[in-house]
């Protein structure tokens, strides 16, 4: 269906919740959206099984909006975040400051999900580029010109006006702003307008857009962005490129590895909220630990568990998300793991238990049997430790689940985390 006003196509919009079912009629999808969500489907984003009259679709980890021909599927998050800290919480996970919008309140979450805070997020950044003038370089530019400005193209003239005065050809260097780094920012301005579900945020994108300049093709601004280098003339476009990257789909850099494949519509976005998490635990263990004399190590190579001996190639090692590492006259560590579940809200299912009990098994010590799970916890903190007995009445090792408030800043929220390792370092300190 097209809109005659704007002369854009528009589709049906649909939601569906992370975890959840959806049923789309057949005269929904055509064939290349089926193939488009096959490939989602191979690569575990989503969950598609043909049912009567039509498709189930499943959401998994994977939140955002997807663009088809004739339906707009708006993947929501299960966990509700709002909007004035989500946006604190995806810029923690990107090792980026808040943007420069002094009216954060304004980031709400809309039809889009975490789409739309991305989306004011680039503007923010990109309005503030303007606000402070963008940045000019000296360009080459071939021009014909009645009188010698620059240098005389010696091969040119030549061969096209054989040897004729009359008209020049010369090649000048101009300052302009068609340089990478504007070019950059006025592709995803304009890939971003496309997106928004709010009229209001669409049009101050498109606006902004205008006031940049864009790449002649359309896939010259991610392979810009794969090439960029910054220095002190330029760092600060680097923030704004950071957000172009979330929404240009960009493979390298920045949380774009949170994104699906390359191959959807130019309005598609997709985050992986799993990963998200992972790299929120990641960080914020880290800064927790340093603040107790720890450091975060690598679990790969040496400090992995291997297993050997099995039918073909060796296993890769079982690695925690964040391993942290204590000092004392022997280095004791403390496993934790990043589980994007509401465990808050119901009991720890017998796998990740088994997974924790090896971790504790491989890495901790007797005298400190300990290993973490942290995971979001959108009506407040929440504290329990589980303790694996076994037959005989031993401690096999104890399991700290911590949720974390995601109502409040990242920092605030880590006060679980820090607990923790206060406790941890007391035992190790006694022993």
């Amino acid at each position: 269906m097209t809109d005659h006003q704007s002369g854009r196509t528009t589709r049906t919009p649909l939601v569906v919740q992370e975890h959840r079912s959806l049923h789309l009629r057949r005269d929904q999808l055509t064939e290349a959206d089926l193939r488009t969500l096959a490939l989602l489907r191979d690569d575990g984003k989503i969950g598609l099984r043909e049912a009567r009259g039509g498709w189930s679709l499943t959401a998994r980890s994977t939140v955002g909006v997807l663009a088809l021909d004739r339906v707009r599927l708006a993947l929501s998050p299960k966990l509700d975040i709002p909007g004035e800290q989500l946006i604190t919480w995806l810029c923690y996970a990107q090792s980026t400051p808040v943007p420069h919008e002094p009216t954060v309140r304004k980031w709400l979450i809309g039809e889009s999900g975490y789409a739309d805070i991305a989306l004011s997020a680039l503007l923010a950044e990109c309005s503030h580029l303007l606000h402070h003038g963008l940045r000019r370089d000296y360009q080459r530019r071939d021009r014909i010109e009645p009188v010698l400005r620059g240098r005389l193209d010696v091969r040119a003239q030549a061969t096209r006006r054989f040897g004729a005065v009359d008209q020049l050809h010369v090649r000048t260097f101009e300052r302009d702003v068609r340089i990478w780094e504007n070019l950059v920012c006025g592709a995803a301005l304009s890939a971003a307008a496309d997106l928004a579900t709010d009229p209001a945020l669409a049009h101050a994108l498109r606006d902004t857009a205008a006031r940049f300049p864009r790449p002649a093709l359309p896939g010259d601004a991610p392979r810009m962005l794969a090439r960029a280098r910054y220095t002190r003339l330029n760092e600060h476009y680097r923030l704004a490129h950071t957000w172009a990257r979330l929404v240009l789909a960009v493979e390298q850099g920045g949380v774009t590895d949170l994104l699906t494949e390359r191959g959807l519509r130019a309005d598609s976005m997709l985050l992986n909220m799993d990963v998200l998490w992972e790299r929120v635990v990641r960080r914020m263990a880290h800064h927790t630990a340093t603040g107790f004399g720890g450091r975060q190590v690598s679990s790969a190579d040496s400090n992995g568990i291997r297993t050997t001996g099995d039918i073909g190639e060796a296993r890769k090692p079982f690695a925690p998300d964040v391993l942290l590492s204590f000092p004392a006259p022997q280095p004791r560590f403390l496993p934790v793991d990043a589980k994007y579940k509401t465990y808050a809200e119901k009991a720890v299912n017998s796998e990740d238990r088994h997974q924790l009990l090896t971790y504790i098994a491989g890495y901790t010590t007797p005298d400190a049997p300990l290993a973490a799970i942290v995971h979001p916890g959108p009506q407040g903190a929440t504290r329990r430790t589980l303790t694996i007995t076994g037959p005989r009445g031993r401690t096999l090792g104890k399991i700290r689940v911590l949720g974390l408030d995601t109502r409040l800043p990242p920092h605030q929220a880590a006060e679980p985390l820090r607990e923790l390792v206060a406790d941890f370092t007391a035992i190790t300190d006694q022993a």
